[in-house]
């Protein structure tokens, strides 16, 4: 059978892009060693679109050295998605994260130009990225995760109530990002304003998450079957910590090459918690393809939901490859079966709202 060609989107608009760029290069190059024909787009930060040489790499070497798509890194490029127009790929690929990439944004331009597509569609992309709204609706049906608040766009933090409501350490964090940009840890209601403050640097609206104390912090990887079923990884646990203890930017990307225990011990039946927990947020928010579920071990022995990640980094050495390539499908298996998954919907329509 013909292999599909695709094109593989990455970098894009939001602060998460070095993240992007290392994990897209990574994704079209395994489906080049498959035999893929493959196309590489860059987005630069100010939304142009370029194609870029198949010899293109990007890798996170250090904090004063992440990479970046620019103009100059290649072809500027007009991809045409207009009604008759010829495709660029059988299958669109977007390894973006953030806003303009990861959020719906780009899944409705291709909704629209009626291409299929790897990930998520446009209503759960966007639930995922926010986290204000995907905690509500997870509540509403009864995932246990932890209290939290939100600080909408103009209005001014009221620290004691944050602090009376949801105690201390509290997490601030901007509502619709990811790769821990734009987080802070604080420990005392006078420290909340610079904490919104820095939040608001990438995103105006801000969520506060109560902190889990003696937590374990537990990842999975769901990867959807072409008869509709789910493969759920071994729940790895997340051992790097930054210098404020937890898992921060530097510590998933620059200062620990092997920040997972991919195989823990945990108390008896705590892995197939977590594991129907991850089936059921995948479910319950319309998730396709592939995703990252975030949770907590908490002290009490109950699997807390922390975040749902749609397109999860997707570097040879992050999380979820890890995890499934311990489960026995190698990073290039995996790439290629989200080609598949994709492929697999050629000609259908309004499968993602």
């Amino acid at each position: 059978m013909t292999k599909p060609t695709v094109a593989v989107f990455f970098g894009g608009r939001s602060v998460e892009q070095p993240v992007s760029a290392a994990s897209g290069s990574g994704v079209a190059k395994a489906l080049r060693e498959r035999g893929f024909d493959v196309t590489t787009i860059g987005i630069t930060r100010s939304g142009e679109w370029v194609e870029l040489p198949g010899d293109a790499a990007f890798a996170i070497e250090s904090a004063d050295a992440l990479p970046e798509v620019t103009a100059e890194a290649g072809k500027s490029v007009a991809v045409d998605l207009g009604p008759g127009a010829q495709p660029l790929a059988d299958v669109f690929f977007p390894v973006l994260h953030g806003p303009y990439g990861e959020d719906g944004t780009i899944q409705g331009l291709f909704e629209m130009a009626d291409v299929p597509y790897v990930g998520s569609g446009v209503l759960a992309s966007s639930l995922c990225m926010d986290k204000e709204f995907s905690k509500r609706l997870l509540a509403a049906e009864g995932v246990p995760q932890g209290d939290f608040a939100v600080l909408k766009p103009g209005e001014k933090v009221d620290a004691e109530a944050v602090v009376a409501q949801l105690g201390l350490p509290i997490f601030v964090k901007p509502a619709r990002a990811g790769s821990s940009l734009g987080i802070s840890r604080v420990k005392s209601a006078a420290e909340l304003a610079e904490a919104v403050d820095k939040a608001r640097e990438v995103d105006d609206k801000v969520v506060f998450e109560a902190a889990f104390m003696n937590a374990r912090e537990i990842e999975m990887g769901v990867l959807e079957t072409l008869d509709g079923g789910l493969e759920v990884t071994f729940p790895l646990e997340v051992l790097a910590k930054g210098e404020d203890g937890w898992f921060d930017f530097d510590a998933k990307y620059l200062d620990n090459p092997e920040p997972f225990n991919l195989r823990p011990d945990y108390p008896e039946g705590v892995a197939e918690q977590a594991q129907a927990l991850a089936r059921k947020v995948f479910r319950l928010l319309d998730c396709r393809d592939l995703a990252r579920v975030d949770c907590f071990l908490g002290e009490d022995g109950v699997v807390y939901l922390n975040e749902v990640n749609t397109m999860p980094g997707m570097t040879p050495m992050s999380g979820v490859p890890q995890a499934f390539d311990a489960a026995g499908i190698t990073y290039g298996e995996l790439v290629e079966r989200l080609v598949t998954l994709a492929a697999a919907r050629v000609g259908e329509r309004g499968d993602a709202a």
